[in-house]
């Protein structure tokens, strides 16, 4: 009979486990929480435009969106970037924008149109696969200039088209002049929504095409 050796118990305080929880807890570091406590903002902001509640969904919105420059910033001046953090940062920002788009995509006179959303999640998905595939074989596809543009745009347009909606309803944001002003906007910032996700996407993609035949990929 093949001897079994018996199962060694490893102490809670030896070095190796004093080596996981550190790298346990490293992982969950400020950065991530910000980003973790962005994720029940951007839920939060999906049932507020479910419930109608415009004006408080595009504060809600407002605070989701801008603490992703808050948890990057941090991250990378105090050399906090992990793991976790750059799986989980490009998610949240997916829920955050996708959601809302997906969301106001259903309420009547919004100015989203279906379309619209397919195109800002379609791109998300796409670009995404493209990041999993190069960083699993080692290669660095972390965010250009072109997609922070993009997003910069595309969260104007959300809260551009959640204060028309308020006013358009209330009149709580301003009368028809300001009304007017907001639906020209809000045009505006849909097209250049439609402009810069697809303008990022060829970006990211042709950096993409250079990494997988053995470029620089910058």
């Amino acid at each position: 009979m093949p001897h079994t050796s018996p199962a060694v118990e490893v102490p809670s305080g030896s070095p190796r486990t004093q080596s996981t929880d550190r790298g346990w807890h490293k992982q969950w570091n400020i950065p991530n929480q910000i980003t973790l406590a962005r994720l029940v903002l951007a839920l939060a902001c999906l049932a507020l435009i479910d419930l109608g509640w415009w004006l408080s969904a595009c504060g809600t919105f407002l605070v989701a969106a801008s603490t992703d420059f808050i948890d990057g910033y941090i991250a990378r001046k105090y050399g906090l970037v992990t793991v976790l953090g750059r799986i989980l940062d490009p998610l949240v920002d997916k829920i955050v924008v996708g959601g809302a788009f997906t969301f106001l995509a259903a309420v009547p006179g919004s100015g989203v149109h279906p379309w619209i959303a397919v195109i800002v999640i379609g791109r998300e998905l796409f670009i995404t696969s493209l990041r999993g595939m190069l960083e699993a074989s080692g290669q660095d596809f972390s965010a250009a200039w072109s997609g922070k543009v993009k997003m910069f745009v595309q969260c104007g347009a959300v809260i551009c088209v959640l204060l028309a909606l308020a006013n358009q309803d209330t009149q709580s944001v301003g009368g028809p002049d300001w009304q007017n002003l907001l639906d020209w906007s809000r045009v505006g910032l849909l097209w250049g929504t439609v402009a810069t996700t697809l303008y990022s996407g060829y970006v990211y993609v042709e950096r993409a095409a250079k990494m997988f035949r053995g470029g620089s990929g910058s």
